[in-house]
C-alpha cells in the first residue's frame, strides 16, 4: 500500500484479535471523517491485513480507515464476535480524535459476516451507555447475512458453533435499530439467491424501523468479488462508501 500511513495492531481490548490497523486522512490539520470496515469470513476466518487495500481510495478522498480485527469462532461465540466488532466501534469513537479523526463523523461499513456485524453496531442500544448515537452518520452493507440461523444446518457450524439460544439472539432481522443514519445495502447479481432474498429481507426490517435505506443488486458481482468494487474509481459501492463518510 504505496504512499499509505498505517498504524498497525492499535488495540481495543485484551483479547489478542481486539486489534485495528489505522490508516490517517491527510486533512491539513482538520479533523478527517473516519470509515470503519468490517471483513466477513462467516465469523471464524479472515484478517484484517488482507483488506489494507479498501483503504487506499478512502485515504485519497481524506476519509481516515479504521480496518478492524475481532474475535473469531470456534475460539468465541457469535455473541463475542458481536461485542468485539461493537467494542471496535466504540474504541474508534473514543479514539479518533488522537489520530487525526472527527469522532462525531464516523461510518461503517463491512462484507458478508462483516455486515452482520454492521448491523450489531446499528441494534446496540448506545443511548444505554450514555453516548448519542449519531455519532454514526452512515451505514453500507455488502452480501450480508442477517439471520444466522441457517448456518446451523450447515457444516460452517462446527465452528460457529450456533445454538437456537445465541442464533435468535443475534438475528438482526428481529431486533431494534437504534441508530438511524442513512444506510445503503449491496448484493451481488450472482450471488445465491438466499443471499440476495436476506439483504431485502433486512431492507424491509429497516423500513419497519423508521428507515428509508438504499437497496442494489450489482449484476455482475458474485459474493466474493463484489469487493473489487473499492479499487473501481466510480463504483457503485465506492461511491456509497465516501458518500456516507463525506455527508454531514
Amino acid at each position: 500500500m504505496t504512499g499509505l500511513v498505517r498504524l498497525a495492531d492499535q488495540a481495543y481490548g485484551d483479547h489478542p484479535l481486539r486489534k485495528v490497523d489505522v490508516y490517517p486522512a491527510a486533512t491539513g490539520g482538520k479533523p478527517a471523517p473516519v470509515h470503519v470496515f468490517i471483513h466477513g469470513g462467516y465469523w471464524r476466518t479472515q484478517d484484517k491485513e488482507n483488506f489494507a487495500f479498501i483503504a487506499a481510495p478512502l485515504v485519497a478522498a481524506g476519509v481516515t480507515t479504521v480496518i478492524v480485527n475481532y474475535e473469531l469462532c470456534p475460539a468465541s461465540t457469535l455473541d463475542g464476535v458481536a461485542e468485539s466488532a461493537i467494542a471496535a466501534l466504540d474504541w474508534t469513537r473514543r479514539e479518533a480524535a488522537g489520530f487525526g479523526g472527527d469522532p462525531r463523523r464516523i461510518s461503517l461499513s463491512g462484507h458478508s459476516a462483516g455486515a452482520h456485524l454492521v448491523a450489531e453496531c446499528l441494534a446496540h442500544s448506545w443511548a444505554e451507555a450514555g453516548v448519542d448515537p449519531a455519532f454514526l452518520i452512515g451505514a453500507v452493507m455488502i452480501s450480508g447475512i442477517y439471520d444466522p440461523r441457517p448456518v446451523m444446518g450447515t457444516g460452517v457450524n462446527a465452528e460457529v458453533r450456533l445454538t437456537e439460544d445465541i442464533a435468535v439472539r443475534r438475528d438482526v432481522e428481529t431486533r431494534q435499530v437504534f441508530v438511524k443514519c442513512p444506510s445503503t445495502l449491496f448484493v451481488g447479481g450472482l450471488e445465491p439467491w438466499h443471499w440476495i432474498e436476506q439483504t431485502y429481507r433486512y431492507s424491509h426490517h429497516l423500513h419497519r424501523s423508521g428507515l428509508t435505506p438504499e437497496v442494489h443488486t450489482l449484476p455482475r458481482w458474485g459474493h466474493f468479488d463484489i469487493l473489487n468494487e473499492f479499487t473501481e474509481a466510480g463504483s457503485p459501492i465506492l461511491n456509497a462508501v465516501l458518500a456516507k463518510a463525506t455527508s454531514a
